[in-house]
């Protein structure tokens, strides 16, 4: 599903579905601004074929897209690298399928399909999928989720796991570790495999609760699986943040980040109270949870940071509505001090006139946590905040941004990708680079806003860090979208 700003009801789900791909191909060089190079990890289309998944006779499908990357490296060799993400995006939820691209020299990419959808070969019985993750453990496992939606058939949302043991080639162990059918809907699913617990690895998403239909009767706690045996099994999933006390208050965004130090566990959220009539926010608010005991038990939650990000939009249009990581948070831990970060997007440092990317932090443990910091150029709209924090401290973030937006230019919307380094955290050694060309958002599949994804990738990799990222092309309504990695080494 999509992440939903402040700004804006939650009432029905809007899904985001990912397509699998195969066959294994070269990938392509694509020379980025700072003389390194992003590769594309995947070519063609394997559901170009696929006749499944209309939900109305105005639903309509975007051939060749990829959309909504993620990516995981193992942490036994960086070289080894899985990104997943969207397939041939649907305007009205959700994609055909998911696809993956593996490698194992960091530069050529292959192509293996996700069975998460019926479009795929040997996939779950699902007219669409969405939300692709990805998350390797340290014995070289891999973890993939992502969500399984029926639209025509019924009207099911279900939370699908599998696993790989040979770096993304093959996948197994296809799970559905949750499944509802409506008033239920379950939304935006993330997969963190634990780093010092081999065989372990936790899902956890919001399961919304809109019954009976109407007014004042919305719910949304966060839920749990997790499997200690590498993917075999997953447990019976369970709600571990509540929020039936509030009355119309959901959470999303769901994201657990682990201190390697000493195992604790940390669950970022946004939880977001809506009036009676669903339609106006009357609070939002990042909180985060902790577990000492591998996921059994969790703390009261603590506040991170105000929500204050506003509806992302063509700042020189707005009425062309963008869709990026508004209310989704981008956690890290710093893996030799255990300082937390969470990167957002949020409106304090423009008057609440536009989102810019912005940083908190906690030096104990997540207790308390200090005042925003602003990450991306002031004066420039910027959007979806990845993080990643590398062995020796050094906090990285990529994003979106418009600094090449000219004024009164309505016909295009000039984006490029940033990447911005804090050595140690400190803002005063921030360096800053273009990783991507510049590209035209508004080539994009247009699925509840211009849609390159409701989140991107960044992970760290030994020497530094490695991104994913949505690119458009112009003039290719066939295959408006690429998804492109790089690895780049950071100060």
């Amino acid at each position: 599903m999509r992440a939903v700003p402040p700004q804006t009801a939650v009432t029905t789900a809007v899904l985001l579905l990912l397509v699998t791909a195969t066959g294994a191909h070269p990938a392509a060089a694509d020379p980025d601004h700072d003389g390194s190079a992003l590769v594309k990890v995947a070519e063609g289309d394997p559901y170009a074929k696929c006749a499944i998944g209309a939900r109305s006779p105005d639903s309509v499908v975007y051939p060749g897209t990829e959309v909504e990357p993620y990516l995981s490296v193992d942490p036994r060799d960086p070289q080894r690298v899985v990104t997943v993400f969207q397939q041939d995006r649907w305007n009205d939820g959700g994609a055909r399928g998911l696809a993956a691209g593996w490698t194992t020299d960091g530069h050529t990419f292959h192509r293996s399909t996700l069975p998460f959808s019926l479009c795929a070969p040997g996939g779950a019985d699902y007219e669409r999928a969405s939300d692709p993750w990805a998350s390797t453990g340290p014995d070289g496992t891999v973890y993939a989720s992502g969500e399984g939606v029926d639209f025509t058939r019924s009207t099911r949302s279900a939370l699908l796991a599998v696993t790989s043991r040979d770096g993304g080639r093959t996948w197994q162990n296809l799970t559905t570790t949750h499944v509802d059918e409506e008033p239920f809907f379950n939304d935006k699913p993330s997969l963190t495999a634990d780093p010092v617990r081999k065989g372990t690895a936790y899902q956890v998403w919001n399961r919304l609760d809109n019954d009976p239909p109407g007014p004042s009767s919305l719910d949304g706690p966060g839920y749990i699986s997790l499997t200690r045996d590498g993917g075999r099994t997953w447990s019976k999933a369970r709600p571990f943040v509540t929020t039936s006390s509030v009355p119309n208050t959901q959470t999303i965004g769901h994201l657990i980040v682990a201190d390697r130090r000493t195992g604790t566990l940390y669950d970022f959220f946004d939880r977001i109270t809506l009036a009676d009539d669903l339609t106006t926010v009357v609070e939002a608010r990042y909180e985060v949870v902790t577990s000492t005991d591998a996921g059994e038990t969790w703390s009261a939650p603590v506040t991170v940071a105000r929500d204050t990000s506003v509806p992302e939009v063509d700042p020189n249009d707005p009425a062309k509505p963008l869709r990026a990581a508004a209310t989704l948070p981008s956690p890290a831990v710093d893996p030799e001090s255990g300082t937390l970060y969470m990167a957002y997007e949020g409106s304090d440092f423009s008057g609440g006139t536009f989102d810019s990317v912005q940083l908190v932090r906690s030096t104990d443990g997540g207790r308390t946590w200090g005042s925003p910091e602003l990450i991306s150029p002031e004066g420039v709209p910027a959007f979806s905040p990845s993080i990643a924090v590398t062995e020796r401290g050094t906090v990285a973030l990529t994003y979106y941004d418009l600094r090449f937006l000219e004024p009164g230019n309505t016909t295009t919307l000039p984006t490029a990708h940033q990447l911005t380094t804090l050595r140690h955290g400190n803002p005063r050694h921030r360096t800053e680079r273009r990783i991507s060309r510049v590209f035209d958002w508004l080539q994009a599949p247009f699925a509840g806003g211009y849609f390159l994804g409701d989140y991107q990738g960044l992970a760290a990799d030994g020497k530094g860090v490695r991104a994913v990222l949505t690119q458009t092309r112009s003039g290719a309504p066939r295959n408006r979208t690429d998804v492109y990695t790089g690895s780049f080494r950071t100060p």
